[in-house]
């Protein structure tokens, strides 16, 4: 299989990388800047590009790995190829690539850093085609970078991307105001890692409801309004504290 990967980020990297350890040949890696693109291209043993004139017309796959407000454009470029060309947006409908006779949508739900390996055998792939071929050459596709393969469709796959910003995107903001607090107190950070790893465990096995612990669901307002004391000169840190135990309050009554 002969892919092009338009785009150098996170998810390219981690995705050309998957690719080409599957067997398949990176043909070229697409980037608006060249540096990037020769950056990846250069793990990938494919030709690095910054103009979408000289895409290779041939591939059997095409990935759009670019910013969702990019896609579009990228799309226009794509309306005479052949191949299978997928966005890889989880916000994204399907319809963007409408212009496109084979089109589909293969989104990765995992957070990727460019530093950080990931096993994707084990990331789940979400998938939408627009049409029985192109789905059956999709699922074979996915099938050899990854053995979660799930098919939705652009309204559940919306919201599945809108549930990992909350589990993922807002989970880590609240890990930096913690670093944050912790270190304007003079402590350090690593001293919450057990229990950042212990909250993460449990969740693997049991209903995220049913584990839930600390001051809110006990009802402990001493407790809270010590802890809004200490946060009186922290007044966007205190109304999340606020808006969050009220939130587990309002989930456990």
């Amino acid at each position: 299989m002969n892919v092009v990967c338009i785009g150098s980020g996170n998810v390219a990297t981690h995705m050309a990388q998957a690719f080409k350890s599957s067997g398949a040949v990176i043909l070229q890696v697409w980037s608006k800047h060249q540096a990037q693109a020769l950056a990846l291209a250069s793990k990938v043993a494919a030709t690095a590009i910054s103009d979408l004139e000289l895409i290779d017309q041939s591939a059997d796959l095409y990935l759009i790995l670019v910013k969702d407000s990019a896609i579009p454009e990228i799309a226009e470029s794509l309306k005479s190829v052949k191949g299978l060309v997928v966005h890889t947006s989880g916000a994204t409908d399907i319809r963007t690539l409408s212009s496109i006779r084979n089109h589909g949508v293969l989104y990765p739900l995992q957070t990727f850093s460019k530093a950080k390996a990931i096993d994707f055998a084990e990331v789940p792939l979400f998938l939408e085609a627009n049409g029985e071929s192109a789905m059956n050459f999709l699922r074979s596709a996915a099938a050899s970078i990854s053995s979660l393969i799930y098919e939705v469709d652009s309204e559940k796959r919306r919201i599945l991307h809108l549930s990992a910003v909350f589990a993922c995107n807002f989970v880590n903001q609240l890990y930096a105001l913690s670093q944050d607090l912790l270190e304007h107190h003079g402590l350090e950070f690593d001293t919450l890692k057990p229990l950042i790893m212990e909250t993460a465990l449990k969740v693997q096995s049991a209903v995220p409801k049913e584990v839930q612990t600390g001051p809110a669901i006990r009802g402990d307002e001493q407790t809270m309004n010590h802890h809004l004391a200490l946060l009186n000169d922290m007044p966007e840190l205190a109304e999340i504290y606020r808006t969050l135990s009220n939130s587990i309050k309002k989930t456990h009554s």
